[in-house]
């Protein structure tokens, strides 16, 4: 049986023995905050419980590396909506030791895209079109310079109230400590 497959299967019986009841909530978060996070899977589980929210108590929004890489793409677009649309009164930035993004190099990633099927021609079209993708591909060497980095991103945007606190931490991805990297209460904020 293929993965789609198994889900599909697995959420009929779901519906059916209404296991969903358990996770009724409304769309804002009870907590009142959004959290921009790492996709890293030891996180899915570990990072709620590390940080006591449950379900519907937070909004949560996911990229590799917790990165806010450009001021108007659609991170910042979702963490916006989460403080006009949805009622979120603070934000947190947690990125986590031992990233995927921590180190990582273009030029190896543009490496297996081509080993997929990826053409020359493609990525060669995508510069000469203005987009510099092995800056766009590439990771981070400090994730606490990295958070700080999107710390600062979101606080000065002009579109974000200047009353929204923007904290950053680091998770450790093994036991759940968190390391405060920014606390933004009190902030000074452009």
């Amino acid at each position: 049986m293929r993965l789609l497959e198994e889900i599909l299967e697995y959420n009929e019986e779901f519906v059916s023995e209404k296991k969903y009841e358990q996770y009724a909530t409304t769309k804002f978060p009870n907590k009142r905050m959004v959290i921009l996070t790492c996709m890293d899977t030891r996180l899915l589980e570990l990072l709620p419980k590390a940080l006591n929210v449950g379900n519907g108590d937070v909004k949560l929004v996911k990229n590799a590396g917790a990165l806010v890489s450009h001021p108007f793409g659609s991170i910042m677009r979702s963490l916006l909506v989460a403080v006009y649309q949805l009622n979120a009164d603070e934000i947190l930035v947690i990125g986590h030791h031992d990233c995927g993004m921590s180190g990582m190099k273009a030029d190896k990633m543009i490496a297996q895209m081509k080993e997929r099927g990826i053409k020359e021609e493609t990525l060669e079209m995508l510069t000469y079109s203005g987009m510099d993708v092995e800056k766009w591909l590439e990771g981070f060497n400090d994730v606490t310079e990295s958070v700080q980095h999107s710390v600062e991103m979101i606080r000065k945007h002009p579109l974000l109230p200047k009353d929204i606190p923007v904290h950053g931490l680091v998770i450790d991805p093994e036991t759940g400590k968190l390391d405060l990297v920014s606390n933004g209460y009190g902030e000074t904020r452009i």
